[in-house]
């Protein structure tokens, strides 16, 4: 299922797995992981992924990158959206749902929120959240204000399809069974 095209290259330290697409003149490095079992990846042209990186793809939100995409080191990119030439630097994670515009930059450690949509050209600072849509930009210290945003986004919904007040120990049974051998 995996399918690489012949200007691509693919680290053999790099972890395919399930149904990804990497495009020409596409890099992916050392230790990087892409995972789709649960939903399919696809990687456009000119995609560097560098070191660490965590792809996940779902079955509701595969992961789509653009051509000409930087993916940073130790990034996480679960179920999201990216469009070309966009920046994403070391750290930064966008969760399922969310949408990043032509030309966007998420900084060192920033974080696009489930469900939350960047405009083009919209510039993430180090260590900020975005979460909306369209997305509001939040320094770490504005918890509560990120909060009366985040809670609409139904992060619980998106990310295990589960409510809200569901215990915690559901959450991770279900979570368990999914990535147990016979999920993966």
């Amino acid at each position: 299922m995996v399918n690489v095209h012949p200007d691509a290259w693919v680290s053999p330290h790099a972890i395919l797995t399930g149904e990804v697409t990497v495009g020409a003149g596409s890099r992916v490095l050392d230790l990087a992981v892409i995972h789709a079992v649960h939903g399919p990846v696809v990687i456009g042209r000119d995609v560097v992924v560098m070191e660490h990186a965590v792809l996940r793809g779902r079955v509701q939100h595969p992961l789509v990158i653009g051509d000409s995409v930087m993916v940073g080191p130790q990034t996480h990119l679960n179920g999201t959206h990216v469009e070309d030439e966009v920046f994403i630097a070391t750290g930064a994670s966008m969760f399922p749902g969310s949408r990043a515009g032509a030309g966007c930059e998420l900084r060192i450690n920033s974080v696009l929120h489930v469900n939350s949509r960047l405009a083009p050209g919209t510039v993430v600072p180090i260590g900020w959240i975005a979460a909306g849509d369209p997305a509001e930009l939040f320094s770490p210290d504005r918890h509560d204000d990120l909060w009366a945003v985040q809670k609409s986004l139904d992060f619980p919904g998106t990310a295990y399809g589960v409510d809200r007040d569901t215990p915690m120990r559901e959450i991770m049974r279900r979570q368990s069974q999914l990535y147990g051998p016979e999920g993966s």
